[in-house]
């Protein structure tokens, strides 16, 4: 459904450059974004796991991206019961090329089409496993997201991942929704004994 084009990564590239971000270009600059707290860490747990051949040190993204993952995980965790798997999240630019070497379908280091990992906007979920109605349910979680402007999904084949980019815009939309199904008491109901005190 999202397959990897030339214009979705110019659109990818369009919201780093709208945010005025930099594209990370070595560990230094990484634990620098880190320490100031523009990269936030993502959370294992009971709806999320990562590939354990992520290196922990690039676990990390922006927070609105962060908390897309913790929304879409926890969705995915209520309808099949399974964990979703972060494969990648945040790359330097050194990171980048050294995978460039080794896979022909990543995205470049540098230019108009530079991979939107480099800005900590992206993170791939791993598509490899999941049955035809999963694959069917994140498609149409995206293709809905896709339609608000709030990501820029593809479906990589080499690597059979969701590679999700995911716009600083998630951050406003996710205060107007009941993403997360919050517990509300019911209204106290008020008595001669309760006025009294």
């Amino acid at each position: 459904m999202f397959r990897p084009s030339h214009e979705s990564l110019l659109l990818q590239n369009a919201e780093v450059d709208r945010l005025e971000l930099p594209r990370i270009q070595d560990d230094d600059e990484l634990e620098a974004l880190k320490a100031s707290g523009a990269l936030q860490p993502i959370i294992q747990g009971e709806t999320l796991r990562f590939d354990p051949r992520l290196d922990p040190s690039r676990r990390y993204c922006r927070p609105w991206t962060r908390d897309f993952v913790q929304d879409i995980a926890q969705s995915y965790y209520h309808r099949f019961h399974e964990q979703i798997q972060v494969n990648s999240a945040v790359r330097t630019v050194k990171v980048q090329k050294k995978l460039r070497r080794h896979n022909r379908n990543a995205a470049p280091s540098e230019g108009d089409t530079a991979s939107s990992h480099l800005a900590g906007l992206t993170v791939d979920l791993q598509r490899r496993g999941m049955t035809r109605e999963q694959i069917q349910w994140m498609e149409h979680y995206l293709f809905y997201m896709k339609s608000l402007g709030l990501v820029e999904p593809e479906e990589e084949r080499g690597q059979w991942v969701f590679h999700i980019m995911v716009s600083a815009r998630y951050a406003d939309w996710r205060q107007t929704q009941d993403v997360i199904p919050v517990e509300r008491p019911e209204p106290a109901t008020v008595t001669a004994d309760s006025r009294a005190e």
